[in-house]
């Protein structure tokens, strides 16, 4: 695990470290961030390709089931559209004047956004949590798997902290280095447990429906509908709290009372001979019926 961690991370990183350091323009930030996720899939390739030769059997070469499509997508709505139209209707937040030609280009640049999240998804969901699974108890392994998930987003969220960190000290007058510091620890140790808990989600996800296709199209509705909404409208107070509240809380109760059942399935169906994997194929669909 830890040679396929820095095989990605090695890949992956540079991309996000740029971005973090120059702060650049959104174009260039979206491409590099993009990047950055799809290497996670070149990472990950290499590794089961080449390196352990382990194959992505059990990855989640599924479709789904509509209604799968139906509940994620639900499920990001209610994340982001309603609160959005709570701080609308409390005056929290309010509708631009005009939204410009370019908005509503990233308003599609960011739905149509499949490949940086399949990127992720066959990496740490596809391939990752099951291996994962293997040596540990399904929700252990599910807690590690989210831990690493966040841990890989820190180039990210350190730059978010140091732009922030400067900005606020040339407007409260106080030392950038400490303003900077500051900034950083909350922004990384306030996150930690939010994010943690959305890659419980994202485990659950993949795990229940068996699709890397559905846990894909979350992850781009997610990203995609949350920056559609800040790019053009922006957000709210209410809009700021409510995502982070309801995963939050969703993670921990699928953590502590989920079924993952599912996941122990995979594993067992993984390292099965070829011989005796249809009766677990039969029991794995009896659960999914």
């Amino acid at each position: 695990m830890w040679l396929y961690l820095l095989i990605v991370f090695a890949l992956s990183w540079p991309f996000q470290i740029i971005a973090a350091i120059w702060g650049l323009e959104l174009l260039p930030r979206y491409v590099l961030h993009a990047t950055s996720m799809c290497m996670v899939t070149v990472g990950t390739f290499i590794a089961g390709r080449y390196v352990f030769r382990d194959g992505f059997g059990d990855a989640g070469w599924r479709w789904g089931k509509p209604k799968h499509y139906l509940l994620v997508v639900g499920l990001v709505l209610g994340l982001w559209f309603v609160p959005t139209i709570i701080d609308l209707a409390v005056g929290t937040l309010h509708l631009p004047d005009d939204v410009t030609g370019m908005q509503i280009v990233w308003i599609f640049v960011f739905l149509l956004g499949f490949v940086p999240c399949f990127g992720e998804e066959f990496g740490w969901r596809g391939y990752m949590l099951p291996r994962l699974a293997r040596r540990f108890s399904p929700r252990k392994a599910v807690f590690i798997h989210a831990i690493i998930w966040w841990a890989w987003h820190l180039p990210v969220l350190v730059g978010v902290g140091v732009h922030a960190g400067i900005a606020a000290a040339e407007e409260i007058a106080v030392p950038a280095s400490v303003s900077v510091a500051t900034t950083v620890a909350a922004v990384v140790l306030l996150g930690a447990a939010p994010a943690i808990l959305h890659g419980v989600v994202f485990a659950y996800i993949w795990t229940r429906t068996g699709s890397l296709a559905v846990a894909t199209v979350y992850h781009l509705a997610y990203d995609g509908v949350r920056d559609s909404i800040q790019t053009t409208i922006g957000s709210g107070p209410v809009a700021g709290l409510w995502a982070v509240v309801l995963l939050s809380i969703l993670g921990i109760a699928l953590l502590w009372k989920g079924d993952w059942s599912n996941l122990k399935a995979e594993t067992v169906r993984a390292q099965t001979p070829v011989g005796d994997k249809n009766d677990v194929e039969a029991a794995q669909d009896t659960r999914n019926c």
